[in-house]
């Protein structure tokens, strides 16, 4: 019988092959590495290893390695998050507030809607949302889920195609930013009513779950983006006289990171939370560029395939075929389409944006990527949805991704290479 290390570093060389093979086949047909992973993940799973070799659980996946995995899967959102908050820059929104208001607005408002009319239905479909959700919950946690963008591939989308200056660019970034944020904020709400921490008693006065975690998350994000960013900074000008980030300040930066994420975890909003907000405080240039270099490759090639694979084991695509399941998929996925990109066109339509860009914007806007799974495993895990539901959302994740690329491509790539033509 095999030690759990041993069943530990099996189960990886297995998730890093399959994902780098799976992620080479996304590429050669034009797909972002990241789809190619989240179909890994799903691959590695019962829906199809554990189909065609059941026994692979016993051997490889094992209850005690997945506990391995589940901690090794945590840290790489919780980096990759803090990575994403090294990104957000908040130039991007006051270069384009107004028309990345009305975008957003739109790519958060109907989303919404959509969740809350979606709600009344699938609240008493068996086995979508756990018993305890109710229906103020569910509508809220599937606005989320339909309205959050994957804003670190749109952002290397543009970044690849040399759009990061351009109206539509900074358009698309802006209203990815300011997207993304909201449905974190909504999330944090219905994990905070949801009463994922315990209650206490301060100064005599009985404390709920949900004030903790709201009230928790207020104190943190306002001390880490005012006196928190003015104490960083001094860690930016040391890194400028340096020109590099040195060892005692990676080393400190990581413990700030763990202490966020252990903090935002135990008040019951969850660690990504703490990563991504500590990322936005930190202080941008060289400092903000050497911790990118350092941390991005370990947490990319090799945290987050676990973080996929462990997706993967809990989606059993099985539950598509089911009658009773069969039109809530179909349902979630159109909402998901209209709600998000043709929202955001007709929104950047509405606003002066040429027929073009409005287009751009809606394909780049409707992919959800990794943030989806984020986001369902963390609602997974607090028993606010089903396993059923988790594997209904991860098929809506990785189509709407899947579409980005080569819908970009149809309205946007054409009128790129018409312009580079004419100059």
């Amino acid at each position: 019988m095999q030690t759990l290390a041993a069943s530990f570093f099996l189960q990886m060389a297995l998730i890093l092959i399959t994902c780098r093979l799976v992620g080479i086949v996304a590429k050669k047909i034009g797909q972002p590495q990241v789809v190619g992973e989240m179909i890994a993940g799903v691959i590695l799973g019962p829906s199809l290893l554990g189909l065609l070799w059941p026994g692979s659980t016993a051997l490889i996946f094992t209850q005690e390695s997945r506990n391995l995995l589940e901690v090794g899967a945590q840290l790489g959102v919780g980096l990759y998050m803090f990575l994403v908050g090294l990104e957000f820059k908040v130039s991007h929104l006051r270069e384009r507030a107004r028309s990345a208001a009305c975008v957003s607005i739109a790519g958060m408002v109907v989303p919404f809607l959509l969740g809350g009319l979606l709600a009344l239905w699938l609240i008493h479909v068996p086995n979508l949302f756990s018993e305890k959700t109710n229906y103020y919950q569910a509508a809220m946690f599937l606005g989320a889920a339909i309205a959050i963008t994957a804003f670190p591939m749109l952002a290397r989308i543009i970044s690849e195609r040399g759009l990061s200056g351009s109206s539509l660019g900074t358009l698309a970034l802006a209203a990815g930013a300011i997207d993304d944020a909201a449905a974190w904020c909504v999330l944090a709400i219905v994990l905070a009513t949801f009463g994922t921490s315990k209650s206490i008693d301060l100064i005599g006065v009985h404390v709920g779950p949900q004030f903790i975690a709201i009230g928790g998350a207020l104190l943190y994000g306002g001390l880490m983006l005012t006196l928190g960013r003015r104490l960083l900074r001094r860690l930016g000008k040391r890194s400028e006289k340096v020109g590099e980030v040195s060892q005692p300040m990676m080393a400190l930066v990581l413990a700030l990171f763990c202490l966020a994420a252990w903090y935002t975890d135990i008040i019951g909003v969850h660690a990504v939370f703490g990563g991504f907000i500590l990322g936005i405080a930190m202080p941008r240039g060289i400092f903000s560029d050497g911790l990118r270099t350092k941390i991005e490759p370990f947490t990319v090639v090799f945290l987050l395939p676990m973080f996929f694979t462990f997706s993967g084991l809990k989606t059993q695509l099985d539950v598509l075929v089911q009658p009773i399941f069969f039109l809530p998929t179909i349902a979630i996925l159109l909402a998901s389409i209209l709600g998000k990109g043709v929202a955001c066109w007709a929104a950047a339509r509405l606003n002066g944006e040429d027929n073009a860009t409005s287009l751009a914007v809606g394909s780049l806007m409707n992919a959800r990527g990794l943030m989806e799974l984020i986001i369902i495993n963390i609602g997974l895990k607090a028993g606010v949805i089903a396993k059923p539901l988790f594997s209904i959302l991860v098929v809506m994740a990785i189509v709407t991704t899947l579409m980005a690329t080569p819908l970009f491509e149809f309205v946007y790539g054409r009128h790129l290479k018409k312009a580079i033509t004419n100059k």
